[in-house]
Formats: structure tokens, C-alpha cells, sequence
């Protein structure tokens, strides 16, 4: 219409030519016309103006449409035209009509035509739905043919990002996925006066989706009609959801099907398997006339295994062909292609509804499918094998009736087939339906368990749609009654793929890999390209595993792609055609991964996802995939290859490229549980990417929440995981934020009363003197009950420091802050860290310190019953050891003596302790009475009681090993730094023990000079008697000592008196040895010979030998009668006095000798003869008592003054020998009688273990002897009066 000036049609006239202009544009108009009255009158001449050109542009393409519609023409020998004028009478009567046929009524094609005579089509398109694209597309051109117009003008199709429709197209073919997908732009489907939902039996997702969205949108679109095609199967289903729509069957042409029950159980042979009953079968349709066979199986294993049998049987003129949706497009037309005898098709339940095979008069049907189903435990799809409904074992049957009369064998009992449901349950009973609910939610439909489905999906599985798009992140996190979609969720709803590949397209872009995830995502959509046919599968293996990667199948993907890429670039089109057969690559795949590619970067431009140039490293990648795969990652495991999410253990699909070398950690776009659960298409995952993707799907869990003084915080190890999988073990985390409570009563039991906060407050120090001095009352009383416990403490921080100064640099911050307010805040309360109170632990009771003579020693008070200072420690600087002297240590401390003397009395036998009951009394009784000046504390209780009681409590009653060790005396012997470095309760002990220590310490504290090496005269100056030095406020005292080192003399720091004079006397006599004249020939000149001649005798080696112990002997009987020197003038006086006396000294010591010998040699003689066995143990005595006198260097060892003595005592033995035949029995009984005094005397040897002996612990030696005198040879005489009971007395006067 082009004129200069156009009337403008009053809006009355417009409203009324709305009538006929297109359904699509009809909405749109009507609310502009409206709009009108809002304008002002300047802007609404315009306005109506342009809104009746629209107008006249709609109704002028509306007659267009109307004057192209095409001639119609019919096939009579179709069924569904038989029933034309049923069919438009019902069309044109109702807005919902269900047409059932079988395959082959020629519904599919003919009710288009149907719609275009009844008018349909002009105003809107006729949409018509198929379920696959294939079906569109040859539909599409069949209905093109028989209506004589070029496919994409009158007849048009639509599939995924291919638009082949004009704007005069009548009639517009589909998949039903492009009909939801349009709704969410035209949301009334204005565009469509019709809509035909073909193979409605399906009952795919979509198919549901849709007639439940066109259930709610008829009402609102009345002009709108709707035919919905199906098999004869469940039409009432259909009627019922649209309130009882009119439904009208088409008989197909078909012939009639004999059925045969072959159920195993019926066979003799029970243990028949599957593949023996396909044989049967097969052996008994080749008794009927000729045909092909068409035979389901559950997949392509199965094929394979039956196809491989059935060759080895060799039918006769017979074809084997297998059917499967995998098989490339060659071989699936081997099928159609004409041939000669017999074929026998193995086919999946593709041959069942969605495949018409042509020349199949027998069907075998094993009664069993694989069909996919959802598992919303384990969160998998499945395809487990199940047996079929009753309406597909009737589609089964359907196949073979279709070119004569045929025959359909059941391998199952008709009782099975009557007890199986009646029909499939439809997808939406059995599939995840995230994608539904995506798209719901996106067009504002609602609640999804509001939504009028045909059936009602099974809550449960819209529960885990629901989790998978948390999962996704598509839905907001906080809502309250109805789902809502984040802005990621709108934005994944725009992207027309499966919602988990959409998000790893949007997490692309994050990661800068856009490119990479369109391929792979593209890929995921598409079926696979890479061929595998069953002749060629080596080689088909080899060709694609050059794009194969250890790490990654996703990878792989990326490999080919860009392989095609590259030879698209250099090759022709029928060259690139080519060599995708050539390597067995599907060409027609491989266009729709590029158009899907294509199409898919036209979206992502649209939503601004900006393609990367540069390609993307490895992690980008897979991160970015890892987003759409969080609920289908999994890690190595010990009962399968992979431990999945919640529990679930699967394995890798032998196809996978990571099928050999199996990482620790992958990630699988797909799970799918046949035989097993396999996972294919994997990756590489590291565990570490999983939770930045993944923070509002992880659960966090803290163990341990420890204090560490190094970081100054409450740390805890957080544990990551992900549906059940560990992503992070072990991780140290900061604690304080998570939970503040928890740490802040943490910080202060460890930080402040555990003394670990890191830092020297002041308020810390003076608490930790107040905790110290009630913790030594404890210790001293031997009592847990007078410090509060660390409860306590705590609280006293806790009431004062708020909850989150719970870390070291939170803490400061407030501390430096309150103590510009109150310094002493924090300060403990002396009286609040005491239970109850300590009067009673004074100084007196429990003192500080020690006192012994001049040395004052630190005690040290431990409360801890098995440790090795439990009780009182005296501390001994190891300098000292030597000086202190094991006196009053046995009477302990005032605080612990009323405890020790219990302890005492209950030690005692009970025939003595029952004497002394209760024991406490007697105990307070003698502290009242005795104390430790009256001597040593068991001697000053013994009398005491025996004052008391009268009774004589012997030594030995009191069994001290009883006593408790804190009731005796501690010893620490400590170094300069006060490191302990022995203890024990034994002085005696503890002095042997460190003798080597206390020299080694002595010789370190003397004064250069003072300790000499090498000395052969006295050329040392004054040698004292004790050596002092003061240090460290201690008086330190030491002993020199000569040491006689054979050639030479040292002078050497000892640490006791007694072994200083006793060493020295061998010194002094090695110094006057190496300064004197040897007597040796004086003494050969003045002995007579029968003297040497007796010295020759000498038993103990040479004779020199024996003749220089003589002169040590004689030596030190010289020194023996002359003061000890101290001075080189003593020295010197002593050395001459020894010069002059020496040469006759030795004399008379050698005759001696030389007596002692012959009669020591006597004795020897008559011990070795014949002895007789009841003498036995009084000659060993004998034995035992001569090797005592007599022995190498004897002499020395017994000194000069005893060689009388000694010349008596063996004397003495020889009279014992000669009575000893005559009244062994006396002997013996003599010997019992020494024996209590040697016993006695053994007993105090061990006090003085490792030092020399005292002089009267030597006398009660000689008391001994005097005592076998006086037993065996009394003649003799002693010295002094000597008996056992002497001994004894002495003995007891000693210890």
C-alpha cells in the first residue's frame, strides 16, 4: 500500500479487522489498540497510524498464505483416509482430538492434510511434532512430495539450530524438544493455529512436558487446536487428561499373528540358557514358509555373542545383520537394500516402535529390555535388563504382520505375559528432571507438583531434580514456598542443553576457556562420531586413538576436533566427506558437532561469553567441566576402581582412553549402571579444584581444635567433603570465627591458665607466683585440695575477657585498651585461689632449709605418689656431696614425722605391733618425747617404746623396705646450672655412685697448680690436710692425696678425708722409694740362710717380689711412728729417719715372714691330702681363713704390727687341724657360734661399700680372728677378752 496520504481507520474498524490478520501476530495488536487511550492526542495520530499498517501487513501475508495453500490429494489405500471425514468432523467439532494407529495407517502424513482442508494453516502454522530429528526431517519431505512443493516453502522443518521454514509455510515439522524450547519466546505459541503431537505413546520427557503445558494454555487459546497421533496404545490416557477428548482409531494393515509361548520352564532341559532357546526357535520358524526373522536382544553385546553363534551353525542362504542405535547410517541401510534367501535381524527395541523393518514375517521376542531408568538412590542412570510391558511385547509382535501372515515365538509363558504391567512406564517416571523443572521454573509455570502432567512424576525424583539444580547452583539458596531461579539459573535456562553441560559453559568463562567447553559440551550433546563398525573394530580403534589422552576423555574431544578443523580447511568437501568414512568417522555427526558448535557460540554471544583466542591450559579446562560434574567424580578405591559419591563404587568404561593408567582422582560425564556402573568419558582430577567449585555443596567438619602458641590461635583440622568423599583430610584452619565460644574457653585453659599465650604479661607473671606458692603448700602437706582446680582459674579469666579476644592478636588488642583502664584487671585474687586455708604448713613444720654443721642446703617439696623425688629432696650441689654426712636425714621433717612413725610401728610384726595399737597414739606419744638429738631415729623409738611397753623391740623387727618413699629422705646431687644429675634415697649410695663426678667436679673448682703430675720428690711445698674455697656462697672443701702411679706420684683433689690419708700412704711410700737406697743386699748380707731359704718358698710368685712387699711393710711401719709430713721439712725428716731404720726394719720383718710361710706352707700341705667328708666344711673354712692371712702382698696389706698376730693365728689353725679328727661335731658347733658374730660383721661391711674401712670397723676384723683363737686354740691366749656376744655389741655400737 503505498500512497501519499492513508486514511486512518477509526479504531472500532481496526479492533474488528483484527479478525483477519495471523494468530501471531493477533495478541500483540489487540494490546497496542488498547494502549491508544493512554496517549495523548499529539502521539496517538502516529501511533494508530503505524499500528494499522502492522495490521494491514498481517492480514496481507494471511492472504498470501491463504492463495498458496497447496492441491490436496489422498492415498485411498491408506487406513487413516477411510477415516478422513470422521476425523475432520471431529477436528472441526473439538480443540483436542487423539487419533490411535498403528505404524502404517498413515497418520503421520495425512492428517496434515486433513488440518489444511478443514482451513487450518493460514492464519498460524500447523506445527507438527516428531520425537527425533530424523523423523523430521523425512517426514518433512515425504509430506513435501506428496504434495508436489519444495521441502522449505508449503512444508518446512525445524531442528536444533536448523530453521528450514518460509513465512508462507503451511505446515511446519519438528522435534518436540523445539516446541518447548519456542515457548520460552512465544509463550502462548501464537505462531501455531494447530498443533499435531505425533508418536504421543512415547511418552518421552518432552512429550509429557507438552501436553501438560498444553492442558493449562488451551483454555487461554481457544482458537487453538491440538491432534495428538499414537499407537494403540493407552489412547484413553490421553482423552482422560484432556477432559475426555474424542478419540478415533485407525486399523493399520496388517495380517494376522499366530503367537507361541516358549517358555524354558516348559522345556525338559531346566538349565537352557537364552542363546539355546534363540536357536530353537530359529530352527522351528525355518520349518515355516519362507521369511525374514527379526530377533530382540537387550544390546550390543548380545548381538554380537548371537550373531557370532548363529553364523557357526550355518543356516542355509541365510544373512545375519545386526540393529543398534551405535551402528554407523551404511549399515543400518543394509536393512532396507533388497536381497536373496533368508535374513535374520538382531535388533535392540529401536526395531520396536521408532524403526519399521522391511520383510519380517517372524519376530523371536525374549521378552527382556534394557531400558533406562533412574535411580534417585544411588543418583545413576541405569539401564539394567527388565522384562517388557504387555503393550511392547504387542508392538514386538506388531513387526511381523505387516507383509503376510506371521508368526511371533515368546521365549516366556503366557502366564508371565499376562501377570507383566500393561504398559512402559513413560520417562518421566524414570529420569532425572532437572531440566524439566530448569525450563518450568524459567517460564513462571509454578509448582511442579501443581503441574497437570499425564502422570504424576514420582516426588522423589522431582526432589533430586530439585538437589541436581542446587547442585548447579540454579536455585536460590534462602527460599520460602516456591523455587526460584538464581541469575546463573536464568542464564543456564537460556543455553539449550542439558543443565549440567550449560554450566560448564557459564563457569568457561571465569576460567577463559569458552572455546574449549563449546566443543566439549557440543560434543556431549551430539550422538558420538567415532564409528566402530563389528568387522572393523581394530581398526576403528587404532584410527581414533591418535586423539585419545591418558589424562583426559574431554581432552580427546578437543584432539579431534581440532584435527577436523584442520582438514576441513585443506580439503574439498567431497574429500572431507571421505575421509570421515575412511576413518570410520560419522560425516553427518560431524556437521551437527560443527552446527551445534555454531550455534552454541551464537548463544554465548548473545549472553556475552566472549570466545578465548588463546588456548586454554589443562586445569582451565577441566575445572570449568568439573562444575557440571560435582555429583560424578570419584577416587581410587580398594573394592572397584573408583569410590564415588554417597558410597557409590563404579568402574571405567572400557572405552575410556584412562581405562589402563587409572588416576587417583577423575571426574565422568556420565554413569551409567548395566552389569556394573561405569563411568565414560572421564578425566584427571586433582581434589583441590573440587572445592572452589564446589563451597555451597561441601560439608566442613572440625576435629581437634587445638591452642598453638606459635600461631597464637585456637587451630583445628578441618576435614572437606563432597557427597561422602573426602576432599581434604587433614587441613590446619583458623578456629576462631567458626566457633567462638569453643575457642575462647579453649584460649584461655591453654593460652592463660596453661602459661602458652606467647607473650610476658605482667598480670601472667604475678598469677603464675600466687598459683606457685599455694601449688608448694600443696607439695609440702601432701594434699591436691587446697589450689582450685583449672576450672576454676578459667572462670576467673572467662567472667572478665569477652568471648572474642579468643587469639593472640584479638587479646592484645583488648588488653592494651582495658589496661590503660584498670592495670591490675586481670590479677588474681589471692583468696579465691585457695579452697580452703594453709595455717597449719609453717616454716617450722615444712622449712625452706637444711642446716648440717656449716652447710645449709634448699629443700624441695614434690606431692607425686610413684615419682622418683615424691616426698622431701635435699638439693646437693655436686661440689658439696663429699661434705654432707648421712646424720638426722632418717628423723625427715617435722610436717611428715607423725606420719613416718606411724608408718614405723605398723611396719614392726604383728606379734610386736599389737603392742602399740592404734598406732597414731603411740605415734603422737613419742613426738612428745623424743627428738633428733637423742641419736638415730630407729635406736631413739626402739627405747623409747620399750620405756612404754616394756618390751625389746630387736633391730631387724623394723622392716624399713615397708615404709613409703616419700617418708624418706630425697637426694638430688645437682650441677653449677642445678641440673639433677643423680638422685636417690640412699646417701651412702648416691656418694659411691658420684665418686668419680665429685672428684672430676673438685679438680675443676681447685686452683691451677694445685693437682701436679709426675712428681718423683717433694718439690710441691706444704701439702694440708684439706683444701677450701668458697663458691657461689658455698664453702667447698676437698683432701689432697699423694697417688702412687708406680714410676712417679700425682698430687690429686679427693673428696673424703679417710680415702685422702689412705691413698696418701701409698703415695708417700712410692716417694720415699724413689728417694732411698734399696735395702734388697743389706737384707741378703743379714739374713741367715735358713730364713732365705724360706722366703724362696714363697707361694705367691718371685721372690723379689715378696721381698719388696717386706720393704713397703717396713716403710710404712717407719711412717707409722713418726708425725705425717705436711711440709717439705717433715718430709725431710721423715725421709732420713726411714734412711737410717729401713735396712734392719726389713730384716726383722723378712725372719717374720719367712715363719709365717713355713707355717702357712704346713697347713697348705695337710689340706691337700686325703680328706674325709664329714671334715669338709671345717676344712674349707680353714681354706677360706688361711687365704685371708696369706696372699700376694699380705705383708703391706696387713702392715708390720700384725705379723706376730698373724704368725698366732695360723698357729691357731694348726691346733684346729690337729683336734679337728677327733670332734668334728665340737668344731662345728664353734663354728655356729663364730658364724653369729661374722654375720653380724658382714652386715655392716656393706654401709661402708666402695670407702676405705674405719679403724674400728678394722678392729672388729681382727675381733674375728681372736675369736677363732679363742674357740680353737685357747692355749694360745689373746690380747683382750673376746666373745661372740663382743662382736656382736661392737657391730651394733658401729652402725
Amino acid at each position: 500500500m503505498s500512497s501519499s496520504v492513508e486514511p486512518l481507520l477509526p479504531v472500532p474498524v481496526l479492533f474488528d479487522a483484527l479478525q483477519f490478520c495471523m494468530s501471531k501476530d493477533l495478541h500483540v495488536l489487540r494490546n497496542r489498540l488498547h494502549s491508544l487511550k493512554k496517549l495523548p492526542d499529539a502521539k496517538r495520530e502516529a501511533m494508530q497510524l503505524k499500528i494499522q499498517r502492522d495490521l494491514q501487513q498481517s492480514q496481507e501475508l494471511r492472504t498470501l498464505r491463504q492463495n498458496k495453500v497447496p492441491r490436496l490429494t489422498y492415498p485411498l489405500d491408506l487406513p487413516v483416509v477411510a477415516k478422513r471425514e470422521d476425523i475432520k468432523a471431529a477436528i472441526a467439532a473439538n480443540q483436542v482430538v487423539i487419533i490411535a494407529g498403528e505404524t502404517g495407517s498413515g497418520k503421520t502424513t495425512q492428517i496434515p492434510k486433513i488440518c489444511l482442508e478443514l482451513g487450518r494453516g493460514v492464519s498460524g502454522f500447523i506445527g507438527h511434532t516428531q520425537p527425533r530429528r530424523l523423523a523430521a526431517r523425512s517426514v518433512a519431505q515425504r509430506l513435501a512430495d506428496e504434495l508436489q512443493t519444495e521441502l522449505g516453502q508449503q512444508v518446512g522443518y525445524k531442528v536444533r539450530f536448523g530453521d528450514h521454514t518460509q513465512p508462507h509455510t503451511h505446515v511446519k515439522l519438528m522435534t518436540d524438544g523445539i516446541l518447548l524450547a519456542e515457548i520460552q519466546q512465544d509463550r502462548f505459541l501464537n505462531q501455531y493455529d494447530t498443533l499435531i503431537i505425533d508418536e504421543a505413546h512415547e511418552r518421552s520427557l518432552n512429550i509429557d512436558f507438552l501436553l501438560g503445558y498444553l492442558k493449562q494454555l488451551l483454555p487461554r487459546r481457544p482458537d487453538l487446536k491440538v491432534i495428538i497421533t499414537s499407537a494403540t496404545i493407552d489412547p484413553q490416557r490421553f482423552s482422560a487428561h484432556f477432559n475426555q477428548a474424542p478419540v478415533i482409531e485407525v486399523s493399520g494393515r496388517t495380517y494376522p499373528v499366530e503367537v507361541r509361548y516358549r517358555s524354558p520352564l516348559d522345556n525338559d532341559d531346566k538349565d537352557r540358557d537364552q542363546l539355546q532357546a534363540i536357536f530353537d526357535a530359529v530352527d522351528e520358524l525355518y520349518r515355516e514358509p519362507p521369511g525374514d526373522i527379526l530377533i530382540f536382544l537387550n544390546g550390543e553385546r548380545e548381538i554380537r555373542d548371537t550373531a557370532d553363534a548363529l553364523e557357526k551353525l550355518k543356516l542355509p542362504h541365510t544373512e545375519v545383520l545386526p540393529l543398534f542405535a551405535r551402528l554407523s547410517a551404511a549399515e543400518q541401510n543394509r536393512i532396507f537394500q533388497s536381497h536373496a534367501g533368508r535374513r535374520i535381524i538382531l535388533s535392540t527395541n529401536v526395531a520396536e516402535t521408532s524403526l519399521t523393518v522391511p520383510g519380517i514375517r517372524y519376530v523371536i521376542d525374549p521378552g527382556t529390555a534394557r531400558l533406562s531408568r533412574y535411580s534417585y538412590r544411588s543418583k545413576v542412570q541405569q539401564l539394567p535388563i527388565e522384562a517388557i510391558s504387555q503393550a511392547s511385547a504387542n508392538q514386538r509382535k506388531g513387526r511381523c504382520g505387516r507383509v503376510a501372515a506371521g508368526i511371533c515365538i515368546r521365549l516366556y509363558s503366557e502366564e508371565d505375559f499376562l501377570g507383566r504391567p500393561e504398559f512402559t512406564d513413560p520417562e518421566i517416571l524414570r529420569t532425572n528432571l532437572a531440566s524439566v523443572i530448569l525450563q518450568m521454573l524459567a517460564l513462571g509455570l509454578g509448582d511442579i507438583q501443581k503441574f497437570p502432567f499425564l502422570q504424576k512424576p514420582d516426588p522423589r525424583f522431582i526432589n533430586d531434580g530439585i538437589k541436581l539444580l542446587d547442585e548447579l547452583g540454579a536455585l536460590q539458596a534462602e527460599r520460602k514456598d516456591a523455587l526460584q531461579l538464581t541469575s546463573l539459573g536464568k542464564q543456564l535456562s537460556r543455553l539449550p542443553i542439558d543443565p549440567r553441560l550449560a554450566r560448564m559453559v557459564l563457569a568457561a568463562s571465569s576460567q577463559n576457556c569458552v572455546s574449549e567447553l563449546l566443543v566439549i559440551t557440543a560434543a556431549l550433546s551430539i550422538q558420538d562420531p567415532r564409528e566402530r563398525p563389528l568387522e572393523k573394530q581394530q581398526k576403528a580403534d587404532e584410527l581414533h586413538s591418535r586423539f585419545a589422552d591418558p589424562d583426559s576423555d574431554f581432552a580427546s574431544w578437543l584432539k579431534l576436533w581440532d584435527y577436523l578443523q584442520a582438514q576441513q580447511e585443506q580439503l574439498s568437501n567431497n574429500q572431507f566427506r571421505r575421509l570421515c568414512k575412511q576413518e570410520m568417522l560419522n560425516y553427518l555427526r560431524v556437521r551437527e558437532w560443527q552446527d551445534l558448535f555454531g550455534q552454541l557460540s551464537q548463544v554465548a554471544d548473545e549472553m556475552q561469553l566472549p570466545l578465548n583466542t588463546q588456548t586454554a591450559d589443562y586445569q582451565r579446562i577441566h575445572s570449568a567441566i568439573l562444575t557440571g560434574l560435582l555429583g560424578q567424580i570419584g577416587t581410587k578405591d580398594v573394592d572397584a576402581d573408583y569410590l564415588g559419591p554417597r558410597q557409590s563404587r563404579f568402574y571405567v568404561f572400557p572405552g575410556s582412553g584412562l581405562f589402563k593408567k587409572k588416576p587417583k582422582w577423575v571426574m565422568a560425564a556420565e554413569l551409567v549402571e548395566t552389569s556394573r556402573l561405569y563411568a565414560r568419558t572421564l578425566a584427571r582430577i586433582e581434589p583441590e579444584w573440587v572445592e572452589p567449585v564446589a563451597q555451597h555443596l561441601v560439608n566442613r567438619s572440625y576435629a581437634e581444635p587445638h591452642w598453638e602458641k606459635k600461631r597464637g590461635a585456637v587451630i583445628a583440622y578441618e576435614q572437606v567433603s563432597l557427597y561422602g568423599l573426602i576432599l581434604v583430610g587433614k587441613r590446619p584452619v583458623l578456629y576462631s570465627k567458626i566457633d567462638e565460644a569453643l575457642c575462647h574457653q579453649l584460649f584461655i585453659r591453654e593460652a592463660l591458665v596453661g602459661g602458652e599465650l606467647g607473650l610476658n604479661e605482667s598480670f601472667l607473671q604475678h598469677n603464675a607466683r600466687l598459683i606457685e606458692h599455694v601449688s608448694e603448700l600443696e607439695d609440702k602437706s601432701r594434699r591436691r585440695d587446697i589450689l582450685v582446680d583449672e576450672e576454676t582459674l578459667a572462670s576467673l579469666y572467662a567472667e572478665k575477657i569477652p568471648a572474642y579476644a579468643n587469639n593472640r592478636i584479638d587479646f592484645t588488642k583488648w588488653w592494651r585498651a582495658q589496661q590503660k583502664l584498670d592495670p591490675q584487671f586481670l590479677n588474681f585474687d589471692p583468696d579465691k585461689l585457695k579452697r580452703h586455708g594453709a595455717a597449719h604448713i609453717t616454716d617450722d613444720m615444712y622449712p625452706e632449709f637444711w642446716r648440717q654443721g656449716n652447710l645449709t642446703l634448699p629443700l624441695e617439696y614434690h606431692f607425686s605418689p610413684g615419682a622418683p623425688d615424691d616426698g622431701v629432696s635435699l638439693i646437693v650441689p655436686v661440689a658439696l656431696l663429699n661434705q654432707v654426712v648421712d646424720e638426722g636425714f632418717d628423723w625427715l621433717i617435722p610436717g611428715l614425722r607423725h606420719e613416718l612413725l606411724v608408718a614405723l610401728i605398723k611396719s614392726l610384726p604383728k606379734a610386736i605391733r599389737r603392742n602399740f595399737v592404734p598406732a597414731p597414739n603411740y605415734a603422737d606419744a613419742l613426738l612428745q618425747a623424743i627428738k633428733p638429738e637423742d641419736g638415730g631415729l630407729i635406736s631413739t623409738i626402739s627405747n623409747r617404746l620399750k620405756r612404754m611397753s616394756g618390751m625389746t623391740i630387736p633391730e631387724e623387727s623394723w622392716d624399713l623396705t615397708s615404709i613409703d618413699a616419700h617418708l624418706k629422705f630425697n637426694f638430688k646431687v645437682v650441677d653449677d646450672k642445678q641440673n639433677v644429675l643423680k638422685q636417690g634415697r640412699s646417701l651412702a649410695l648416691l656418694k659411691q655412685q658420684m665418686q668419680g663426678k665429685v672428684q672430676e667436679t673438685l679438680s675443676q673448682v681447685a686452683e691451677q697448680g694445685i693437682e701436679q703430675e709426675r712428681i718423683t720428690d717433694w718439690t710441691f711445698g706444704d701439702l694440708p690436710k684439706a683444701y677450701i674455697k668458697v663458691q657461689s656462697g658455698y664453702e667447698i672443701k676437698a683432701f689432697p692425696a699423694l697417688i702412687d702411679q708406680k714410676d712417679s706420684v700425682a698430687i690429686r683433689l679427693l673428696d673424703s678425708p679417710e680415702q685422702a690419708r689412705a691413698t696418701s700412704q701409698a703415695g708417700l711410700r712410692r716417694l720415699l722409694l724413689l728417694n732411698l737406697p734399696s735395702p734388697i743386699k743389706y737384707l741378703q748380707d743379714s739374713l741367715p740362710n735358713k730364713a732365705k731359704l724360706g722366703l724362696y718358698f714363697n707361694p705367691f710368685g718371685k721372690v723379689l717380689e715378696l721381698i719388696d712387699d717386706c720393704i713397703s711393710a717396713a716403710i710404712d711401719s717407719l711412717i707409722a711412728s713418726q708425725p705425717w709430713p705436711e711440709t717439705p721439712d717433715d718430709y725431710k725428716s721423715l725421709r732420713e729417719h726411714v734412711r737410717a731404720e729401713l735396712g734392719d726394719t726389713v730384716v726383722t720383718i723378712a725372719l717374720k715372714v719367712e715363719q709365717i710361710l713355713t707355717i702357712g706352707h704346713e697347713i697348705s700341705k695337710k689340706l691337700r691330702g686325703r680328706l674325709d667328708f664329714a671334715l669338709a666344711y671345717a676344712n674349707a673354712d680353714i681354706k677360706a681363713q688361711l687365704d685371708s692371712l696369706l696372699f700376694k702382698g699380705f705383708v703391706t696389706g696387713h702392715g708390720a704390727a700384725k705379723l706376730d698376730d698373724l704368725k698366732r693365728y695360723l698357729s691357731a689353725l694348726q691346733k684346729r687341724l690337729e683336734k679337728l679328727p677327733a670332734d668334728p661335731q665340737r668344731d662345728r658347733l664353734q663354728m655356729l657360734e663364730y658364724q653369729k658374730a661374722f654375720d653380724a660383721y658382714q652386715q655392716l661391711l656393706g654401709k661402708f661399700s666402695g670407702k676405705p674401712l674405719p679403724t674400728e670397723v678394722v678392729a672388729i676384723r681382727w675381733m674375728l680372728e681372736e675369736l677363732k683363737v679363742s674357740l680353737f686354740a685357747q692355749q694360745l691366749g689373746t690380747p683382750y677378752p673376746i666373745s661372740s656376744k663382743r662382736i656382736v655389741q661392737a657391730v651394733q655400737e658401729l652402725k
